[in-house]
């Protein structure tokens, strides 16, 4: 039962969500707002939509205060730990198909690495390995602001309010911001703030707030970025003899289609809904992060609603709860 709820809790009540349904304040430079020749919001897009580095290497924080309870797992492999506080990651990327995230916290290191067709996930506290090949490999949850802000675009730009705000240095560069605004107001987000490099246009950061609040609920954002090509050995992986690994065997049905995943509204207002089974509605973790309502439990964040229903559904979006408990029906 932990198992199921590691696995798709994180998976849907975070970037998921914020993808697929959040004026973020990201900090400022202690140096005056860099002085940039004057773009458009359209322009702004198109720097970034045009970005053509892929090869670069940097350290980036993701920092998280939705609202969630601290809970106690007793599973060190659980990602639920990433939804609050603040963590440090490192980013290699060469290409298309080979990457490396690394999160360091508590002495303890967790990595994603592909690296051509092979796709590692491990983890040092457990001495744990998953190998996967590319097309068997689930989407996963820590994604730098490049690959996160590319999602966003382009799932919110059609029914979001664009603008070009004050100028930021993030990592030492110089960038543009770029806020997505809801036309909805059915949706707990007020806004997504994208830093776009002025030279490059890589987002160098991405974060959003909660509708009505000025501070930040959550953010992923560049301290570090080296647009040198990394070491090809940053992406070899061999685990050790006395790690325990597991073989993911490619999904039965066809490529890019989930299990029992639904999408219903657009944009903002979109719910995300999957069936994992009537048995994660006992979850003890289920149990820390929720309150009881009619029907299942809900998880409620700053920027997310997660309702788990009593026959194993998990609805999950950026809209109020009763907007989740009408999409169950």
């Amino acid at each position: 039962m932990t198992k199921n709820l590691s696995r798709w809790i994180p998976a849907v009540a975070v970037p998921a969500v914020i993808v697929v349904a959040g004026a973020v304040v990201i900090p400022m430079s202690a140096n005056a707002a860099p002085n940039l020749p004057t773009k458009s919001a359209e322009q702004v897009l198109a720097l970034l939509a045009g970005s053509d580095e892929d090869s670069f290497s940097g350290t980036f924080d993701v920092t998280s205060d939705l609202g969630l309870p601290s809970i106690d797992t007793g599973a060190s492999e659980n990602n639920l730990d990433l939804l609050t506080g603040s963590h440090e990651a490192r980013v290699y990327v060469d290409g298309s198909d080979r990457a490396r995230v690394q999160v360091l916290d508590n002495l303890a290191e967790r990595d994603v690495i592909r690296n051509g067709d092979d796709v590692w996930l491990y983890s040092s506290d457990e001495n744990t390995v998953v190998h996967a090949t590319a097309a068997s490999a689930e989407e996963r949850d820590v994604q730098d602001p490049t690959a996160l802000a590319e999602k966003l675009v382009a799932a919110l730009e059609p029914s979001s309010i664009l603008t070009v705000t004050t100028a930021q240095t993030v990592a030492g560069r110089d960038a543009y911001t770029l806020l997505l605004a809801p036309k909805s107001t059915e949706t707990l987000i007020g806004s997504i703030s994208i830093a776009v490099d002025a030279e490059t246009g890589l987002a160098l950061s991405v974060g959003a707030t909660a509708r009505g609040e000025n501070d930040p609920a959550w953010q992923v954002a560049f301290s570090s970025l080296d647009l040198a090509t990394p070491s090809a050995d940053i992406f070899d992986f061999s685990p050790s003899a006395d790690a325990t690994v597991k073989e993911q065997k490619a999904p039965s049905k066809p490529e890019g289609e989930a299990p029992d995943h639904e999408v219903t509204g657009t944009g903002w207002e979109s719910v995300v809904s999957v069936t994992v089974g009537s048995d994660l509605a006992s979850s003890p973790e289920l149990r820390q992060l929720s309150t009881a309502v009619d029907g299942g439990r809900l998880i409620h964040t700053a920027l997310v609603n997660v309702l788990v229903t009593d026959d194993g559904k998990v609805l999950a979006g950026s809209v109020p709860a009763a907007t989740l408990a009408a999409a169950a029906e």
